[in-house]
């Protein structure tokens, strides 16, 4: 039997051993129950958040186009959207202040820059993050979508 002291007036002076393994015990439980669950859901947050900046850079695109009468080539990039191109074709309708609302161009959650193809291989153009895994492969975040 564990073996408590008490000080003068009667309460305990602290907990023993066997309590604090218990206590412990319990908090490992809980955090394997719990841990997965939550480390699933910020991955889930990432996807998104990287799938509204997707949409984001495409109405940004989308504009582009309605002004000048075509996205911009892969060589110009998404860099068109907030500086407007020097190499051809230069757009003769470029908006004064770009596309978007900041000056710069956002990255996908994980920090990565966005990736944009024109002509696209699954649609007119694509545009797309390569995910947590930051490689090229199926599992990665894009317009077509």
């Amino acid at each position: 039997m564990a073996r408590r002291f008490y000080l003068y007036n009667g309460a305990p002076r602290g907990f023993t051993l066997i309590e604090l393994m218990v206590v412990i015990l319990i908090i490992g439980l809980l955090l394997m129950y719990v841990g997965p669950r939550v480390f699933n859901s910020a991955d889930s947050s990432r996807i998104t958040t990287t799938r509204m900046q997707l949409a984001t850079l495409m109405n940004a695109l989308k504009s582009y186009r309605l002004d000048n009468g075509q996205y911009p080539t892969a060589e110009q990039g998404l860099r068109a959207l907030i500086e407007k191109p020097q190499t051809e074709p230069i757009p003769k309708n470029w908006k004064k202040h770009g596309y978007l609302a900041k000056p710069k161009l956002p990255k996908d959650a994980w920090g990565n820059d966005f990736q944009y193809l024109n002509p696209g291989t699954r649609g007119e153009i694509d545009l797309y993050s390569y995910g947590p895994d930051k490689e090229s492969e199926d599992d990665d975040i894009g317009s077509w979508q």
